[in-house]
């Protein structure tokens, strides 16, 4: 089967979850014997550029920035997504037709694209829905639930979903939700986020040694630093964890917080925090080796039920997951019913705090871990990812 892939960033350079995921995605499905493209935007090229990455023809098409930038000019350059999309590519796509397509969101902007691609190839289209986006950022009070702006995004937010042949979300929590939300009897799946099972083997202690972190328990966060995740959450554990001098938090990444976390390391004299730009997948893995516990953090206010994809590389690399997460959120039930990590409601300050004394024992540590890589190979492998968008 020929099978186009859509997302809104992409391999090699790419320092995105999402974009490792789906190159994963598009590799396994080469694996499987299918043939895969993949259309992306890019900054750096001036129309189309075609190259080939790991037996993925990738069509690269310019585009505004969209990632790590002010609000207003990322909303422009995502509008303009679909536009752009075609304007590039139709002349090599016309007469390049495929069977599916598989596009991401976030975004909710290819919807039209889609549409467009749907006409011109007969063919069937899946959603996968990692974000349900205008409603978290009204959930979160960043914009108001009948502001002309949220219009305008929910306009896009229901032509995204109307294109899809079949829509697949993150959890069960997540289906019975959008069943809610979106009144539709098109067919939903419960699809989990997924990996390959190849582990990254510890090449040294690059960063224990740059950092000066040689004999500590590092508890890492890798990903974006936003209002989403609420990143003060883990600034308020790190100070609960002064007087625990074995504790060190490594905190890497890029979003609309880095700046807050950075001002209040510095006006409340964090010692036990080191906050990091982005690096690129390999340095990512290298740091994940290297450090003991995965960090994740979820706002309070979600009414959804994200599953943050970096959890998926902690548990490759058999580290013990240490999580704060907005109420009735399942993925709690998922990480405990395996004993992968430890997972307490956003707010739960003294249980969280708690839960991260509990994991400077080596100990428990390993046993959480190996825990973790048992249940991303039962739930979370690529190989069962591709048998579900086939089938």
């Amino acid at each position: 089967m020929k099978i186009c892939i859509i997302v809104d960033d992409y391999m090699p350079d790419s320092i995105k979850v999402g974009a490792k995921m789906m190159h994963e995605l598009a590799c396994e499905l080469i694996n499987q014997g299918h043939q895969v493209s993949v259309i992306t935007p890019d900054i750096s090229v001036s129309s189309v550029k075609v190259e080939k990455l790991d037996g993925v023809n990738i069509y690269r098409f310019h585009s505004g920035k969209i990632k790590n930038i002010g609000r207003v000019e990322r909303a422009i350059n995502e509008t303009l997504l679909s536009w752009n999309a075609w304007k590039y590519t139709k002349n090599i796509l016309k007469n390049n037709p495929h069977e599916l397509i598989v596009y991401y969101s976030p975004t909710i902007f290819f919807g039209l694209f889609v549409y467009i691609l749907k006409k011109q190839w007969n063919a069937k289209s899946y959603l996968i829905l990692r974000d349900f986006f205008p409603q978290w950022t009204i959930d979160n009070k960043i914009l108001k639930k009948h502001s002309p702006i949220t219009y305008y995004f929910k306009f896009f937010e229901r032509i995204n979903y109307a294109v899809a042949d079949k829509i697949g979300v993150m959890s069960k929590k997540n289906l019975e939700w959008f069943k809610n939300y979106y009144k539709t009897d098109k067919p939903l799946d419960v699809m989990y986020n997924w990996t390959n099972l190849h582990m990254f083997n510890k090449k040294n202690n690059k960063y224990r040694e740059k950092l000066k972190l040689k004999n500590k328990v590092i508890f890492f966060y890798g990903g974006n630093l936003g209002q989403a995740q609420d990143m003060m959450n883990i600034v308020r554990l790190a100070i609960n964890m002064k007087n625990e001098k074995q504790a060190h938090f490594v905190l890497v990444g890029a979003g609309d917080e880095y700046e807050l976390i950075q001002d209040n390391i510095r006006s409340q004299n964090i010692k036990n925090i080191t906050l990091l730009p982005s690096v690129n997948q390999q340095e990512f893995k290298q740091m994940l080796s290297e450090f003991d516990v995965g960090l994740f953090t979820l706002n309070k206010n979600h009414k959804t039920h994200n599953f943050p994809g970096k959890l998926l590389a902690y548990m490759l690399q058999e580290k013990p997951i240490l999580g704060s997460i907005n109420s009735g959120n399942d993925l709690k039930n998922i990480l405990e019913n395996f004993n992968a990590g430890l997972v307490t409601i956003n707010g739960e300050d003294q249980l969280f705090y708690k839960n991260a004394k509990r994991l400077l024992n080596k100990n428990f540590r390993i046993e959480i871990g190996k825990n973790a890589k048992k249940l991303l190979i039962d739930k979370f492998s690529v190989k069962n990812t591709v048998k579900q968008i086939i089938k």
